[in-house]
C-alpha cells in the first residue's frame, strides 16, 4: 500500500531564518512522503528567498498581502496535493518520527477530523505546552489546556479524543477540508484554529491528541509576548469566538465575564502601567465587534 502524502503548510512573516530552522528539522523526518509548502505573508523587510536557496524542496508561495494565519494557510491548502494537511507553525522544530502516529490515527479512524501532537516548549527541560484540551471554559471564554507548564514525565502519554487541537501543529484530512470548508479568515490572528476545530466537530468529526507525536514550539516569536498586535487580536477574537460558538447561558455568562470582569481588569492594568497603546488596542477590539455584529455565524 502506498504511503499517504502529507502536505506540511507553514506561514512565514519576516522570519526567514526561523522558518529555515523549522525546515531543517523536517529534513530529519523518518516519514517518507511529504511536501513542504511555505506561504510568505508579504514579509515587509525580510527576504524569504533564502528559504528556497537553502531548501530547494520547499514550495514557496509569495502572497501579495498579509492574509493572516487562516488566509495564509488557505492559500497553501489550494496548492497542497496531500491526502493529509499538516498546519505547522514556522517557529517549531519536530521530532523525526512525529508524523507516523498522526497518519496512523487517520488511516485507522475515519471519524477523526483533526489532531495535534504533544507540544513541548522549545529550549526547556521538556516543559509541556499542550497535551490535549478540556475545551473552552463557558464562564470565561478561555481554552483550558492539559499539561501546560508541567515537566513531561510521561503523565500525558495516553492518546485519545480531546476537545480542541492546537494551532501550532494540527493535521486534517484533505477530504474533511473539502467537506467543511477552509479555515475561517475573519479572525486574522488567534482563535481561528479553535473555531476551525468547532466547525469540524459540528460536522460530526472527532478531535484527537496524539501523545506519541512530539514537536517543540518557540512560542510567541511571530508577534512578541506583549505586543499591541497580540493584545488587539486576542481580545477582539475572544469575544468573536464566543459570539460564533456559544449559545444560551454559555453565551451570556462568558460574554458578561469578558465584558464586566476580564476587559476592565486588563484596562486597569494597562492604565497603571501607562501602556496606552495596549489600552487603545482593547478599545479597538471591542469597537470592531460592535461594528461587526452580523459576523457571528460559524460559516462566515
Amino acid at each position: 500500500m502506498a504511503t499517504p502524502l502529507v502536505s506540511i503548510i507553514s506561514i512565514n512573516y519576516n522570519q526567514a531564518q526561523v522558518t529555515c530552522e523549522m525546515v531543517a528539522s523536517l529534513r530529519q523526518l523518518t516519514y517518507p512522503a511529504v511536501e513542504i509548502i511555505v506561504v510568505d505573508n508579504a514579509s515587509p523587510t525580510d527576504d524569504p528567498g533564502i528559504i528556497t536557496e537553502q531548501f530547494p524542496e520547499v514550495q514557496l508561495i509569495r502572497s501579495d498581502k498579509n492574509l493572516g494565519f487562516a488566509g495564509g494557510n488557505n492559500l497553501g491548502i489550494r496548492q497542497a496535493t496531500g491526502k493529509y494537511i499538516l498546519f505547522l507553525n514556522n517557529d517549531t522544530e519536530v521530532a523525526p518520527g512525529f508524523l507516523e502516529p498522526l497518519v496512523e490515527l487517520f488511516e485507522n479512524n475515519p471519524d477523526a477530523g483533526i489532531a495535534s501532537p504533544k507540544i513541548i516548549f522549545y529550549g526547556t527541560n521538556d516543559v509541556i505546552q499542550y497535551a490535549g484540551s478540556r475545551g473552552i471554559n463557558t464562564w470565561t471564554g478561555r481554552s483550558v489546556t492539559i499539561g501546560h507548564g508541567e515537566p513531561d514525565a510521561g503523565q500525558h502519554n495516553t492518546s485519545g479524543p480531546t476537545k480542541l487541537a492546537d494551532g501550532a501543529a494540527m493535521m486534517v484530512p484533505r477530504r474533511v477540508i473539502d467537506e467543511v470548508g477552509l479555515m475561517p479568515e475573519v479572525y486574522f490572528l488567534y482563535y481561528e484554529e479553535l473555531d476551525y476545530c468547532e466547525i469540524i466537530k459540528r460536522w460530526g468529526y472527532s478531535c484527537h491528541y496524539v501523545a506519541e507525536s512530539t514537536i517543540y514550539h518557540k512560542e510567541s516569536l511571530s508577534v512578541g509576548k506583549s505586543s499591541v498586535l497580540k493584545t488587539y487580536y486576542m481580545n477582539r477574537n475572544r469575544l468573536l469566538f464566543i459570539r460564533r460558538n456559544f449559545t444560551g447561558w454559555s453565551f451570556w455568562t462568558s460574554t458578561c465575564v469578558f465584558l464586566l470582569a476580564a476587559l476592565p481588569k486588563k484596562a486597569v492594568t494597562f492604565s497603571r502601567r501607562s501602556e496606552w497603546s495596549h489600552l487603545r488596542a482593547l478599545g479597538r477590539g471591542l469597537w470592531w465587534n460592535l461594528q461587526h455584529l452580523g459576523t457571528s455565524s460559524a460559516t462566515s
